[in-house]
């Protein structure tokens, strides 16, 4: 059975995710407030993060860089800034 949230990246009523995909009170925020569908999204901007920027996770600095960049997008309404990348209208 599904759980639904109000998911606070799109502002509406979505399905929530299954269990909680990152730790810490972080991870907690996300599981409560943002649905599957944003966090979709965010894994995808997040890809090409990784890709763009040349990020090894591996790097506590990249890491830190990550996750502003994650709670920034999920919570705070900023766009994620990749080079060379306009999003289809």
């Amino acid at each position: 059975m599904s759980r639904t949230v109000y998911c606070q990246k799109l502002k509406k009523d979505g399905e929530g995710l299954a269990y909680q995909l990152y730790p810490g009170e972080i991870g907690e925020r996300i599981f409560n407030n943002i649905c599957k569908e944003a966090w979709a999204s965010w894994q995808h901007k997040q890809t090409m993060l990784i890709n763009e920027k040349h990020l090894n996770m591996m790097d506590p600095e990249h890491r830190a860089f990550l996750e502003a960049q994650m709670v920034g997008y999920l919570f705070e309404d900023k766009e994620v800034e990749i080079e060379g990348y306009k999003p289809q209208n």
